[in-house]
């Protein structure tokens, strides 16, 4: 070939079959059509161990309709009677917050890495949060209201001692996220471990501090309205009580307040965060 010449164009081979592109192996894809075939078996065997009576289930638009049918109008004539459990159930949930808040601060600096005691003092406070939150609310009402009986004081320690769980867990992930280099100049002043506590760590941390308290408040607005169900007071005790004797129109105003209060707490709650940051 003469020099600058361009090259013989290279025809493909007609035979050659074309290369198609696959996002997966077929080890990959046999592996995908398994686990999802074990996904469906292990969902079949759960639904026919729980014993479902599948005709009730096919009742059940008749029945929701006829129920909401009950419902309405609500009686609106028994909204007196519901200011008092209304506010008691705010009155839970701020109280049981506290608490938490005032618990969960010890918990917090011992749960964390770089402020925590030694290792037995980081697992114990481990193990706390653990078993605060893996109990659900209306077990620890049912046990506080065996303890110091029925009524609103075992609704606020139940909410108290399962808030404990949530605010440690997050304000310890707030504490070991600080910045290390404000704790290590209070340290260069000589200042001792209370001070650098004080003056290097709190002063980081208090806004995570604050929203942690806030969100939680909202969350225990809602877990309080349900704790009256067990006998831990509150407006839930109102509900519980009209759903027993079939006061399905009164049930229907419960349920609307109950909405209403949810809502203006999630408002609330989301404006002073709004604030805090």
């Amino acid at each position: 070939e003469r020099m600058g010449a361009p090259p013989h164009p290279v025809t493909p081979d007609p035979i050659a079959a074309p290369r198609v592109w696959t996002r997966h192996t077929p080890a990959q894809t046999a592996g995908r059509v398994l686990l999802r075939v074990a996904s469906a078996v292990a969902i079949v065997w759960a639904a026919r161990g729980m014993g479902v009576r599948w005709e009730w289930v096919a009742d059940s638009p008749t029945q929701l309709a006829d129920l909401f049918g009950r419902m309405l109008p609500p009686d609106w004539a028994f909204a007196g009677a519901l200011v008092e459990p209304l506010f008691q159930t705010v009155h839970i949930a701020t109280l049981g917050t506290a608490m938490a808040v005032v618990l969960a601060c010890p918990v917090a600096f011992l749960a964390a890495r770089n402020t925590t005691l030694n290792r037995v003092s980081y697992l114990a406070a481990r193990l706390l949060i653990v078993v605060s939150r893996s109990v659900d609310s209306l077990v620890w009402a049912l046990i506080f209201i065996i303890i110091v009986g029925p009524g609103s004081l075992a609704g606020a320690l139940a909410v108290a001692v399962r808030s404990i769980g949530f605010v440690s867990k997050l304000f310890a992930e707030g504490i070991e996220e600080i910045d290390r280099g404000q704790v290590e100049a209070v340290t260069a002043t000589g200042a001792g471990r209370v001070h650098v506590l004080l003056y290097g760590i709190v002063p980081q941390i208090r806004p995570v501090f604050a929203g942690v308290c806030v969100f939680r408040w909202d969350i225990n607005i809602r877990e309080s309205t349900v704790l009256g169900i067990v006998g831990a007071g509150g407006i839930g005790f109102v509900l519980n009580t009209a759903i027993l004797g079939l006061e399905w129109a009164r049930v229907g105003l419960i349920l609307l307040v109950i909405l209403g209060v949810v809502a203006l707490s999630e408002v609330g709650s989301a404006a002073i965060r709004r604030r805090l940051t």
